[in-house]
């Protein structure tokens, strides 16, 4: 499969689209965030959030590694993943069951897609790629504290992806990984872990959140990290399947697999972090 052309320069006239479009979103999802029905694991606007979120993942993913049968594939990894979130939002405790649907799901998909001449292992890494992010968010917002524990997440890989972007604009320099990603540098790579680490440090400054500032300074920095890693993942992968952008749901943006590649790496490494501070590091 041929590659496709080298990214370019970012096209700044569509910047006042690219502000529209997260002023309406970046609302609504710390809102979902925030908004509690009383449930332990967060509100019912969160599970909405979620699902419909990976209702649009799967599409992307599946009109991009399966264009013989992009509905079928679609919709046996929605299937997975959304069974997998319901489990976890429902029952914490036996975690066991929800990695154990999981697996089967991933099996599921890729017994679909080898039934429509599409290949097994892309769907069934969908599952897996989808499914154990969105499994770490629903436990993260779960927790003690969990609601500034997920602030922190989106306010790490919002800050990471931003700064990233405007240093490495206004700086220029050596670049990243030119083979897979021609537009990202090494300053914007640093700018983006010094404003991923500046959010952990403001979160630390909040009086009714229990982490302190070297706990939250190494959290910024394994998060924007993460964050970072997740981008250039999700362009390795756009550059095998032959595709500049995962879809176009969000103007201006490109599609959502596009703007959470990051947050779906940087998840699991806080989640991680959530799990070592339960454990009494960090207060």
């Amino acid at each position: 499969m041929s590659l496709p052309p080298a990214d370019r320069s970012f096209d700044w006239s569509n910047l006042g689209i690219r502000v529209v479009s997260a002023t309406i979103l970046v609302p609504l999802v710390l809102a979902a965030i925030w908004f509690d029905t009383g449930w332990a694991r967060g509100g019912w606007p969160f599970l909405v959030l979620i699902a419909v979120a990976v209702a649009l993942l799967s599409v992307e993913w599946g009109g991009m590694t399966a264009p013989n049968a992009p509905v079928r594939v679609s919709t046996a990894v929605c299937a997975a993943v959304l069974g997998a979130v319901i489990l976890t939002h429902r029952d914490l405790d036996r975690m066991w069951l929800v990695w154990s649907c999981l697996f089967l799901g991933g099996l599921a998909a890729a017994l679909v897609a080898r039934g429509v001449s599409e290949k097994p292992l892309n769907a069934a890494y969908g599952v897996f790629y989808l499914g154990v992010s969105c499994i770490c968010l629903v436990w993260l917002r779960s927790t003690k504290q969990g609601v500034f524990w997920t602030f922190m997440l989106f306010g790490i890989t919002w800050a990471s992806d931003i700064a990233a972007f405007a240093v490495g604009n206004a700086l220029h320099g050596p670049k990243l990984w030119p083979q897979f990603s021609p537009n990202k540098t090494w300053s914007g790579f640093f700018g983006g872990l010094i404003a991923a680490m500046g959010v952990g440090a403001m979160m630390s400054a909040l009086p009714w959140f229990d982490l302190n500032i070297w706990a939250a300074l190494s959290v910024g920095l394994a998060g924007g990290l993460a964050t970072m890693a997740g981008d250039l993942w999700e362009s390795m992968l756009k550059r095998r399947f032959g595709v500049k952008d995962s879809g176009d749901l969000i103007p201006g943006h490109g599609g959502l697999l596009d703007r959470v590649d990051g947050l779906m790496f940087a998840v699991i490494v806080i989640a991680g972090a959530r799990m070592i501070n339960h454990l009494g590091w960090g207060h």
